[in-house]
């Protein structure tokens, strides 16, 4: 029997062996390799299935939609993403570097990134699901970065967040000055 793969990585909508956890690495890589070359309203899960060299149907019977999988890229690498090293640092610094390290994650890949905002903006339930996910792993993040569980604060850091990251896929600021923004915001809102 096949091992399962660590619930960490694994796709949203099943727990996955280590043969299938190969196929959704593969659709998850060609999603970011077809967003590059065809941008989001050109990408398909038919054309990244293609790219990852398995059937549309496969493909469809690890992701719900298009928004769902780039959601799943998103999330697999934010998920993968060490802490940065907050050794030394006060607590406006330990939080400052958490949202620079998230808004950077994917400030590289811009066709990426836009696609991210938009996949994160659906209805897809999968895509909730996910949003959820995202959502409680970057809490968990802030949250050992304050040193507190502090809800108020956690949650105008959260809405910091999503809306700056929002400004970057919308192509108003760079993700270098979202990540400045919000180190601003955070001396501002802690300092």
């Amino acid at each position: 029997m096949s091992e399962i793969v660590s619930p960490g990585t694994e796709a949203t909508r099943r727990r996955l062996t280590e043969k299938q956890a190969d196929t959704v690495d593969r659709l998850t890589a060609a999603a970011v390799e077809v967003l590059s070359r065809e941008g989001y309203s050109g990408t398909t899960v038919r054309l990244v299935a293609a790219a990852a060299g398995v059937g549309t149907a496969t493909a469809y019977t690890y992701f719900s939609s298009k928004e769902h999988l780039i959601a799943e890229v998103y999330w697999r690498r934010l998920v993968v993403a060490p802490l940065p090293d907050m050794e030394g640092l006060d607590q406006v610094a330990r939080v400052g570097a958490v949202l620079r390290q998230v808004s950077m994650l994917i400030a590289d890949e811009p066709a990426l990134a836009g696609a991210v905002s938009n996949a994160l903006l659906g209805d897809d339930p999968d895509v909730k699901h996910l949003r959820v996910r995202i959502g409680a792993e970057i809490r968990g993040r802030l949250s050992r970065a304050l040193g507190s569980e502090e809800t108020e604060t956690l949650s105008i850091l959260e809405l910091l967040y999503a809306g700056a990251l929002l400004h970057g896929g919308m192509g108003h600021i760079s993700y270098s000055e979202v990540a400045d923004l919000l180190e601003a915001c955070v001396r501002r809102l802690l300092g």
